[in-house]
């Protein structure tokens, strides 16, 4: 692991790949840490010919923690809300896309492809949002754009979330249960939940750093970014959005509506997901984060040198189809399309299946 400054703050991270290749910048999720970006997901990325740097968001593992900012108060948060004012918040979710911004700039990268998971994938869209010049494309997996009129996790999601785990330091047993408690619920049903991988995760997470205030921090973040979908609308990268059909957490609906408020945007629902990226998966996402980065006019050369490192046994299928103006494409679960309108036409990934 390194640290580097960016944006006034420390921000830890480690990288796969080459130097010179082109970069992957993986975000990671509220209360998480960069290790829940697996080490295979990451070498396999850089297989395909990519420099893929994870790191720490402010609050979370070995990047700056900021313990000196007042704990969030959420019932006055909530209050000021639903007044129509702007809540006092000890950063936003813009200052944490900065914070991606300035770890480019440390690493002296100048653009990158910009992947980010729940609360990352949201960052991952302000990115492309707000710094064009720094994005070569955008995958934003199990977000949301922030409309209000969206649907919301189910009441004991919520209930859950706001429940204080037990103090792993005097109940470890008891702070391990509810967390995994948490991680199967949020994990969908069809697809078996491998608790053995997510209790590695969690004591793994444990040792290098625990702040429940840092996470409320990022929670109080989240609750002040409000309907982004005007912003969203002005991001010109290519774009990938992939949702879990069984997501409890943040349902399928904003995964669609991100894809519809992004222009050009592929919309990836991927049957039996729910709100995690499960292992059996990773193959496919790689190799869709593969093509949406050689969507762009940049990714003719990196697609060379990709396909170079490729493994021929996990081809993903591609289509192309005319749209009209407006919306952007639907993938269903067998890979075909379904309500959709375009600007352009365009070739589409369709993973839906995994490897064929």
């Amino acid at each position: 692991m390194s640290v580097s400054k960016a944006n006034g703050i420390e921000i830890a991270w480690d990288a796969f790949g080459e130097a010179g290749d082109e970069a992957v910048l993986l975000i990671a999720g509220l209360g998480t840490q960069m290790i829940r970006w697996s080490r295979s997901f990451c070498e396999a990325l850089a297989a395909r010919g990519y420099r893929v740097v994870r790191f720490d968001n402010r609050d979370s593992g070995g990047s700056t923690h900021l313990a000196a900012c007042a704990a969030p108060d959420f019932g006055a948060l909530v209050s000021a809300l639903v007044a129509g004012r702007r809540p006092d918040v000890p950063y936003t979710l813009g200052d944490m896309a900065a914070d991606a911004v300035g770890l480019l700039d440390a690493l002296g990268i100048a653009r990158a492809h910009f992947v980010g998971r729940s609360m990352g994938g949201v960052i991952a869209q302000i990115v492309a949002s707000e710094y064009p010049d720094r994005t070569l494309s955008l995958t934003s997996i199990m977000a949301s754009t922030g409309n209000p009129a969206l649907p919301q996790a189910d009441a004991d999601i919520m209930a859950m979330m706001m429940r204080p785990a037990p103090d792993p330091a005097t109940d470890p047993a008891g702070y391990l249960a509810v967390r995994l408690a948490f991680a199967r619920r949020i994990a969908g049903r069809s697809r078996p939940f491998d608790e053995t991988l997510h209790r590695a995760l969690l004591l793994e997470e444990l040792r290098r750093s625990h702040d429940p205030a840092g996470t409320a921090r990022q929670m109080a973040a989240m609750a002040v970014a409000g309907d982004r979908r005007a912003g969203l609308g002005a991001i010109t990268s290519p774009t990938l959005i992939i949702h879990g059909s069984e997501d409890p957490l943040i349902p399928p609906a904003c995964g669609e509506d991100t894809a519809r408020s992004i222009p050009n945007a592929t919309y990836w629902l991927v049957p039996g997901m729910g709100h995690d990226v499960p292992p059996d998966l990773e193959e496919s996402f790689v190799e869709a984060i593969r093509r949406v980065a050689n969507a762009g006019p940049e990714g003719i050369l990196q697609a060379r040198r990709a396909e170079a490192h490729r493994a021929d046994n996990h081809p993903i299928r591609t289509h192309t189809f005319p749209h009209e103006a407006g919306h952007s494409r639907r993938l269903s679960s067998d890979g075909c399309e379904s309500r959709a309108r375009r600007s352009r036409t365009r070739t589409l990934v369709s993973p839906s299946r995994g490897p064929q």
